[in-house]
This record gives structure tokens, sequence and C-alpha cells, in this order.
């Protein structure tokens, strides 16, 4: 027996329609910017949004003559669509699919509760590609902006507690600003340039055209090459079988390298100058903030509590990207970040108290 839907049931199906409307409309607007295989994957999932859509539609009996709006994370999704780039949207709507209401609501069919499954590590591995090509100069980034603000704050807090005049402050400021950017950023090219060197180290090989008709096809060492590249025992014994048997009819003049692709980790790593650029300047433009208030010439309790407002909303912004890049929540990082940075500038603030009490 079929019951009749309450006011509350169609207030629910209303708002599943509007939210599948936008989420479609975000897809779209994500496939117009790509061309490719990409375009064609975005352009499914709005498909798929559009289905979801219909079924809805079916059981309020059509169109209704008035709807809300969009949840406020749909809403987001379309502005940001709109206004930034698609590693950003990507990021929220894995989130949004991961939070799916139809595993739990009766009136979603089966099909629907799979479909959001799926898309959300479809939507996950487009996100991928952008995140692996942020992550080097990303993390440079990330570290030197929160390393400025909570190491330059822990530094003018210090040594304003310590009884300093503001010229000082602003003085130490400055050359904490300096030092530590110019610190982070060679710090950051020399570790990449050494993680490529070494991935460099790690590349395949190549053989010798003339050596591959002098193995032994039974004993058959190259196998053993192509397993340590991460092949399985069996493709790997085929696989050099098909190379010496190419080798042996093959001119001798022809080159018989036949590598392994296992794939560009350089593009994880990212480049060297680029991540010491960004941590040069992420973290100087996160030391001056906590430096503002003496800049403008303020001193005291006020300069201090205004350099706590600006880093601790610095923070939260910071750490809110990162929640937002990584598929986590972003508020949980954005307080993360706030309590490890405040921790730091109290247990400096603390010690230039206790500095200041045994000068005076």
């Amino acid at each position: 027996m079929v019951t009749e839907p309450t006011s509350r049931d169609r207030r629910r199906w209303a708002q599943y329609l509007v939210n599948e409307r936008a989420e479609a409309r975000v897809y779209r607007e994500l496939a117009e910017r790509k061309v490719g295989h990409e375009h064609d994957i975005l352009r499914s999932l709005a498909d798929a949004e559009g289905r979801h859509e219909a079924h809805w539609l079916e059981l309020l009996g059509g169109e209704p003559a008035s709807l809300p709006r969009a949840s406020t994370r749909t809403r987001m999704l379309g502005w940001m669509a709109r206004h930034f780039g698609s590693i950003f949207v990507l990021a929220l709507a894995q989130n949004a699919e991961g939070r799916s209401p139809y595993d739990d609501d009766p009136h979603a069919t089966a099909a629907m509760a799979a479909d959001e499954k799926v898309h959300q590590e479809v939507v996950r591995g487009l996100a991928a590609r952008g995140r692996r090509r942020l992550s080097g100069g990303f993390r440079a980034a990330v570290f030197g902006a929160n390393d400025g603000l909570v190491s330059n704050l822990a530094l003018v807090m210090g040594i304003g507690a310590a009884g300093a005049p503001p010229q000082f402050v602003l003085f130490s400021g400055i050359a904490g600003l300096l030092a530590g950017a110019l610190s982070m950023g060679a710090g950051e090219f020399v570790s990449v340039r050494s993680q490529r060197e070494m991935l460099d180290a790690t590349e395949p090989g190549e053989f010798a055209a003339g050596i591959l008709p002098d193995l032994d096809l039974d004993a058959n060492e190259l196998a053993l090459v192509y397993r340590t590249r991460g092949m399985g025992a069996d493709d790997a014994l085929a696989r050099a079988e098909r190379v010496l048997e190419r080798a042996r009819r093959a001119d001798a003049a022809a080159p018989n390298t036949d590598p392994v692709s296992v794939g560009d980790d350089h593009d994880v790593v990212g480049s060297a100058w680029r991540a010491a650029l960004f941590s040069f300047l992420c973290f100087a433009s996160g030391a001056i903030i906590p430096v503002l208030p003496w800049i403008f010439t303020m001193s005291g309790l006020p300069a201090v509590i205004l350099a706590l407002v600006l880093v601790g909303l610095a923070l939260l912004g910071t750490g809110a990207m990162v929640g937002l890049l990584s598929g986590a929540s972003p508020l949980r990082r954005a307080l993360r970040q706030l309590l490890i940075g405040y921790g730091a500038a109290a247990v400096t603030y603390l010690l230039g108290l206790l500095f200041g009490v045994s000068l005076g």
C-alpha cells in the first residue's frame, strides 16, 4: 500500500530537486573549461544528476509552483565554479558527494545511492590530478605562510612581553621576516632539488642494443630487471622474452631499450625554483601580518591584541584551504591551525614575560 506523501516529504524532495539541478549546473560549467576525456566525464556526471532530478520531479508530480533555494554548500560550489579553479570546486564536490542523504532516504532508489558513491570516487580521481600539480608549490606555500605567521607572531610577542620599546619590536619583526624568508626559500630549494636528484637516480636505465642477443634466454636475468620495476614474476618473464626475441631478430644497430614506465614522480615533487620562490614569498606574506600594528605606530597591549586577531584570521584561512584541498573538514583544519599557532605564540609570550621580569 502506497502512503500519501506528507508535506515534509514534499519539501525534502523539492530540496533534493534544486540541489540536483545546481550540482548538474556546476558539472556543466566545469566541463566547459575542460577538453577531452575530462570534459566527457564531467558531462556524464551532469547527466547523472539530471536523472536524479527527474526522479524527484516524478515524485512531486511535476514542477512545483515554488521551490526552495539550493543548500549553502551547493550554492558555494556554483559560485566557486564561476570564479575559481576547478581543483577547489572538485575538492568541495568530493565532500558533498560523500555526504549524500540518499542512503537513509526511503524514497531514493538504491541506484541513486550507488550513483552518489561512484560520483565521489570519480570526482576524487579528477581532483587528484589538480592536487598532484599543486602539491610541490602548494606545500611550500602553506608551510611558508604558516611558519611566517607563527614564528614572527611569537617573536614580536616575546620581545613585546619583555618590555622592549615599539621601535625595537618593529625592527625585530622586519629582521625576523627577512631572515626567515631567506632561510625558508634556501631550505626549500635544497630539499626539492635533492629529492629530484634522488628520483633521477631511481629512473629506469636503458640497455645497450648489442648486449641483448647475448643474454641467456633460459636464465633470462633480464626478467629480474622488470621485476625490480614493479612487474609480477610471470609478466616480467613474458616481457623479457619478447624483448630478447625482438633483439635477436632486429638489426644490431637498432636500439632495443623497451623501458618500463614507472610514472612521473617529478610532477609530484615540483620545481625547486618554484618551491623556493613560493616559500620565500609566502613566509614573507605571513610574517608581515604580526608586524602590521607596529608598522602603523601602535604599541603596547592594543598592538599585541590586533596582531593576535590578524594572525588568527590568517591561520583560519590557511587551515581551511588545506582542509578543502585535502578533502577533509575545512573547519576542523582551520581550528587545528589556529590552536597550534596560538599555542606556540603563548609559550613564547610567557618566556618573554619571564625574561622581562628577570631583567627587571
